[in-house]
């Protein structure tokens, strides 16, 4: 009995290990994003779009520190990395819409174990990255105040409530019960929870705040608004690929369960595919390659694997790749068409690639895993 004890112990201390990796690695997506959003701007607006994704880390953690967490994870718990009785007490949304903390605002009270702790590292990543799409929807043309607002909404607010309806155990997780919905909302690294959901925040932000000047002409034509330094770009979408295995491997949560290697694999293979076929599209489509959209191309890929990447194929990560970026591509020319100013595509490679995403959960799921 002590051996085994000892088994399990080391096993939740090695996945909990995984979970600070993974942490670490979607954090290091935020360089990526800067990068991405400032290459893809104009040169005399990159010190404030760099500025807002690197101020968004900080803004959109507060608000999660203090509020969020507890908001979005009250009652979940998970032991394979020893977290073993849920954080608080029962969640807005869990089927019986109440919400009764029993306490951990601002990560305080007993239950704030190592495990616990090492969780909301990795949650807070997450959210960080929805908080940090905008940035690219609305770029060059924010006001600071009213990005700063965004930022402590988001962590407090706006993805706690949505994570805790689904990975927090709410109502649209339960569905399989409550409605006799299958498996119930199924998500494995979030297409949906995160991508979509920015997407959304993105596509709402640049309705609201117009297009930037010169961008359309009076008969609704548009003028091509050159990014400045493309290479930044390119560089940034390939920090966004590395960070991309510690969101989507890292969310097994247990490093005993090898079925991260899936997962991983699964996102390289959409990356690669999304990638190529963005190339080969536009190249039809325009008469010459485009970096900016072989660019999007592999983040329309990353994102619509996320939601799947656990429980697919390698032949089905490689159709969702090539789905995903030729979907992606003609939503940007479907949004610019409708006078909606997308600097870096992040409506079209968040909002529409992460639809995409949860739906591929339906249509490709082989049903050995999950």
């Amino acid at each position: 009995a002590d051996t085994a004890d000892a088994v399990t112990i080391l096993g939740q201390q090695i996945s909990l290990l995984w979970i600070v990796i993974g942490a670490a690695l979607v954090v290091f997506m935020q360089a990526g994003f800067a990068l991405v959003e400032t290459g893809f701007c104009r040169a005399k607006h990159a010190a404030h779009v760099v500025a807002t994704n690197f101020a968004i880390f900080g803004l959109g953690f507060v608000g999660f520190y203090f509020v969020g967490f507890a908001l979005a994870f009250g009652g979940f718990s998970y032991s394979a990395f020893g977290m073993d009785t849920p954080v608080g007490g029962a969640l807005i949304g869990s089927g019986d819409w109440v919400f009764a903390w029993k306490g951990g605002w601002a990560l305080a009270g007993d239950a704030m174990t190592p495990a616990v702790l090492g969780f909301f590292l990795y949650m807070v990543a997450f959210m960080d990255t929805v908080a940090t799409i905008p940035t690219g929807s609305m770029a060059e043309r924010w006001r600071w105040g009213s990005f700063v607002g965004w930022g402590f909404f988001c962590g407090s607010i706006y993805y706690p409530v949505i994570a805790a309806w689904t990975w927090g155990g709410g109502w649209l997780a339960k569905t399989w019960s409550t409605m006799s919905l299958g498996a119930g909302y199924v998500d494995f690294a979030g297409s949906g929870v995160v991508h979509m959901v920015g997407g959304v925040a993105a596509l709402t932000g640049a309705l609201a705040i117009g297009p930037r000047l010169g961008k359309f002409n009076a008969d609704g034509s548009s003028n091509t608004i050159a990014g400045h330094h493309i290479p930044m770009a390119m560089l940034g979408t390939f920090i966004l690929l590395f960070g991309w295995f510690g969101f989507n491997a890292a969310s097994t949560f247990a490093a005993t369960d090898v079925q991260f290697a899936t997962a991983a694999t699964n996102t390289a293979i959409a990356g690669a595919f999304g990638a190529v076929a963005a190339m080969l599209y536009i190249t039809r489509k325009t008469g010459k390659p485009d970096p900016g959209m072989m660019a999007n191309g592999m983040l329309a890929g990353l994102v619509a694997i996320t939601a799947p990447c656990a429980f697919v194929s390698p032949w089905a990560a490689a159709v969702i790749g090539v789905v995903a970026a030729i979907i992606v591509i003609e939503a940007v020319y479907f949004f610019e068409r409708r006078g909606i100013d997308d600097p870096v595509g992040a409506i079209s490679v968040h909002g529409v690639g992460g639809l995409l995403g949860v739906l591929s959960v339906g249509i490709f799921a082989n049903g050995s895993y999950g």
